[in-house]
């Protein structure tokens, strides 16, 4: 797995998990000899290929949209489809964003 295409602006789930109990616990994974709380640089390729994937299959989303309301803004077209994907909870707000810059790049606007 190529963990080092992913662009470096792409969102890091830096959260660790906590769980509950007595004793304060952080979720953390050892990979590579240390431990990671939060995502391992497996996680973040399979997230950024995730948002990749949905970025290119919301151009024709945007482009229709843009097509049916000719006059309204660029920006308005991308929020009414931010909007539609926030309400949808598949991407972090982090990666949403992201994503909205990306979906912009590949669109052209």
């Amino acid at each position: 797995m190529e963990t080092d295409e992913v662009p470096e602006e792409f969102p890091r789930d830096t959260m660790p998990a906590v769980m509950p109990g007595m004793q304060p616990k952080i979720g953390a994974v050892l990979h590579d000899g240390i431990y990671i709380a939060g995502q391992t640089p497996e996680e973040r390729h399979e997230r950024w290929l995730i948002c990749e994937d949905l970025a290119g299959q919301l151009v024709p989303v945007a482009e229709k949209d843009a097509a049916s309301h000719p006059k309204q803004s660029p920006e308005h077209t991308l929020e009414r489809v931010r909007v539609s994907m926030a309400r949808k909870a598949w991407v972090s707000p982090n990666e949403l964003a992201w994503m909205m810059h990306r979906l912009r790049m590949l669109l052209g606007w």
